[in-house]
C-alpha cells in the first residue's frame, strides 16, 4: 500500500504547461483534421482540384495571426461593446443633426444599398469555400473570415438603421440591392465571384478586392464620414477595418501559398489577378463619384486616393509578387489614364437617370466646382464644367433638374452603363462588341471584352436590368403595361420600392432638403464658404 505525500499530491494536482500560441493553434486546427476513409478524400472535397491549381502540402499554409476560436470571441467581443456604446452615445444625442449637410447622407444610401449587402454576399462565399478546401488550416481561416463578413452587415445595418428615422432612401436596402438598376454592378460583381471555385473566389475577394482595392473604399468613405460629422459610420467603419487588415493579409497569403505550391498555379493566378483587378476597378466607379461629388466636405480627389492606394502602395506589392512571376494586372495603364474623368462621367451618368436611383442628385455648387478644377486641372474646366453649368442653368429655368427619359446601355460584364470615353480619346464613347453564338454583345472596354470572351457561358447569363424593363420584367405583380395612362418609370419605382421625389430624383426639390431646413434654420441654397472646403491634400 502507497501513502502519498503532501509534496506528491501536490504534485499531481499541479496545472499542466500552458501551451505556447502556436501549439494552441495547431490543436484547434490542424489537430482537429483527418483524413476520410469512409469516402476519398477526392469526393468529400471535390472544388478543390477542378480550377487547376496543383496544392502538394496543405501543411504549408499558414495564418499569421494563427487566430482560434476561442480567442476570436474574446477579442471581437471586447470590440463590439465598445462599438455598440459609442453607437448609442451618438442616437441618444442626436449625432444626425451635427452632419454637415444633409445631401452627405447619400453617400450613406450608396454605401448601405451597395456595400452593406456585399458583407453578407461575402459571410456566404467564405462559408462555401471553407468547406470546399481540403486544408484545415484554409478552412478555419475561411470560417474566421465568414464571421467577419457577418458581423460586417450587421454592424453597418445596425448604425445607418438610426438615420433611417430622419431621412428618406434607407428603409429597403436588401430589396433595392436586388432590384435597383445599378446596384447589379456590386451585386454581380459578387456572384460572379461565388459562382467560381474556391481558390478563385478567395483570390478575387480576399487579395483583389480585400488586399488591392479595399483600401480605396474603406479610407476615403470613413475619412469622409469623419470630416463630415458621423461619428457613427466612423465607428462601424474602422471597427470593420482592423478585421480588413487580416483579411488583407490572409488574400496576399493564399496567393503567396498558391505559387509556391507548384509553377504550373502562375499562369492561372495571374488570369485571376487580371480579371478581378478590372472587375473591382469598375465597381469603384460608384466610389469615385461619391468622393468627388457626394461629401460635401472632400478629404480628397478620386484621382489622389488611386494614386495613393493604387499606383504606389500596389505598384510595391506587385514588385514583391513579381519575384514569382507576377505582373501588375492587365490594363492597369487605362485605369491611370481614367482616373481624371472617371468620377465625372459617372457622375453626368447618375445626373441624366437619378429619377431611377435610390438617392438623390444634383449640380455641384460653384465652389465645388473650382474645387474640381483644383483637382483635375487638366480635364474639369475644359470638359465637364461646361456640362453641370448648362445642367445648373436647365435647373434655374425649370425648377428641376433635367432627365434622360431613356435608359443606358448597360456593359455584359461589369453591367455599368456604357459611359466611359476611349483611353487616349475623352472626347469619344468607349464601345467594344462581340458575337457568341449568333448573339451580338456590347462592352463598356477592352477588359470586360477580353473578361466575357474567356468565360462566354458564364456572361451571357447576366440578368441585365435595363434589359429586364424593357421586356416588362420590373413592374410590381398585377401590373398592366396595355393599360390606359400606364406609366413604365412609376411602375419601375414602385418595384424598386421607391418613393418618386423623395428617395429618388432631385435634392434641391427633397423633402430631405426641406425638413433639414426646417429643423436646422440651415438655407442650403447658398454655396458653401470656401473655408468650409476639406484643405488640399499633401
Amino acid at each position: 500500500m502507497s501513502i502519498s505525500t503532501p509534496t506528491s499530491a501536490a504534485a499531481s494536482t499541479r496545472p499542466a504547461p500552458r501551451l505556447g500560441l502556436k501549439e494552441r493553434y495547431g490543436m484547434m486546427t490542424r489537430d482537429l483534421g483527418w483524413e476520410t476513409t469512409y469516402q476519398s478524400m477526392d469526393d468529400v472535397f471535390p472544388f478543390d482540384q477542378f480550377e487547376g491549381i496543383k496544392i502538394h502540402d496543405w501543411d504549408k499554409w499558414e495564418d499569421p495571426f494563427r487566430l482560434t476560436m476561442e480567442a476570436y470571441w474574446k477579442f471581437q467581443g471586447e470590440k463590439e461593446k465598445k462599438l455598440y456604446a459609442i453607437i448609442d452615445a451618438f442616437q441618444q444625442n442626436n449625432g444626425q443633426f451635427n452632419i454637415s449637410d444633409p445631401r452627405y447622407l447619400n453617400t450613406l444610401k450608396l454605401f448601405l444599398t451597395g456595400v452593406s449587402p456585399l458583407e453578407y454576399a461575402a459571410h456566404r462565399g467564405y462559408a462555401m469555400a471553407g468547406r470546399s478546401f481540403r486544408g484545415v488550416g484554409a478552412r478555419v481561416a475561411c470560417q474566421m473570415q465568414s464571421i467577419d463578413e457577418l458581423r460586417h452587415a450587421q454592424t453597418q445595418f445596425h448604425t445607418i438603421s438610426h438615420f433611417n428615422k430622419y431621412f428618406h432612401g434607407l428603409h429597403d436596402p436588401q430589396h433595392m440591392y436586388d432590384r435597383v438598376w445599378y446596384l447589379s454592378v456590386p451585386k454581380s460583381y459578387f456572384e460572379d465571384a461565388m459562382s467560381a471555385g474556391p481558390f478563385e473566389f478567395v483570390t478575387a475577394i480576399s487579395f483583389s478586392f480585400e488586399y488591392v482595392l479595399t483600401n480605396l473604399l474603406f479610407m476615403p468613405f470613413m475619412s469622409g464620414a469623419a470630416y463630415n460629422g458621423d461619428m457613427a459610420t466612423v465607428t462601424f467603419g474602422f471597427s470593420a477595418q482592423s478585421d480588413e487588415s487580416r483579411h488583407m493579409t490572409l488574400g496576399l497569403e493564399v496567393v503567396k501559398f498558391m505559387l509556391e505550391q507548384d509553377p504550373g498555379n502562375v499562369p492561372i493566378v495571374q488570369k485571376w489577378v487580371d480579371k478581378w483587378f478590372w472587375r473591382g476597378y469598375r465597381l469603384l466607379t460608384l466610389v469615385s463619384m461619391m468622393m468627388d461629388y457626394m461629401l460635401p466636405k472632400r478629404v480628397m480627389s478620386w484621382s489622389e486616393a488611386w494614386e495613393m492606394y493604387f499606383e504606389k502602395n500596389g505598384g510595391a506589392l506587385f514588385e514583391d509578387l513579381s519575384r514569382y512571376g507576377i505582373r501588375l494586372p492587365k490594363y492597369h495603364e487605362v485605369a491611370a489614364k481614367e482616373k481624371g474623368r472617371l468620377s465625372h462621367e459617372a457622375w453626368a451618368a447618375f445626373n441624366n437617370y437619378g429619377h431611377a436611383a435610390d438617392f438623390n442628385t444634383w449640380v455641384p455648387k460653384p465652389d465645388e466646382m473650382n474645387w474640381l478644377s483644383e483637382k483635375y486641372p487638366e480635364t474639369f474646366d475644359r470638359l465637364y464644367r461646361p456640362r453641370f453649368e448648362w445642367l445648373a442653368e436647365q435647373e434655374k429655368r425649370n425648377g428641376k433638374m433635367w432627365r434622360n427619359p431613356t435608359l443606358p446601355m448597360l456593359c455584359q460584364t461589369c453591367q455599368v452603363p456604357c459611359i466611359f470615353t476611349e483611353p487616349d480619346d475623352p472626347t469619344t464613347i468607349c464601345l467594344r462588341e462581340t458575337s457568341y453564338h449568333g448573339m451580338k454583345y456590347h462592352f463598356c472596354s477592352d477588359g470586360c471584352k477580353d473578361i466575357f470572351e474567356d468565360e462566354p457561358e458564364k456572361y451571357v447569363q447576366a440578368w441585365l436590368p435595363v434589359h429586364q424593363i424593357y421586356q416588362g420584367n420590373c413592374f410590381p405583380e398585377g401590373a398592366d403595361p396595355t393599360a390606359p395612362g400606364f406609366d413604365p418609370l412609376s411602375e419601375v419605382l414602385k418595384y424598386y420600392h421607391l418613393v418618386p421625389g423623395a428617395d429618388s430624383g432631385d435634392f434641391n426639390t427633397s423633402p430631405d432638403r426641406l425638413n433639414w431646413e426646417r429643423w436646422t434654420g440651415q438655407d442650403l441654397s447658398d454655396p458653401a464658404p470656401p473655408d468650409t472646403l476639406a484643405p488640399r491634400a499633401a
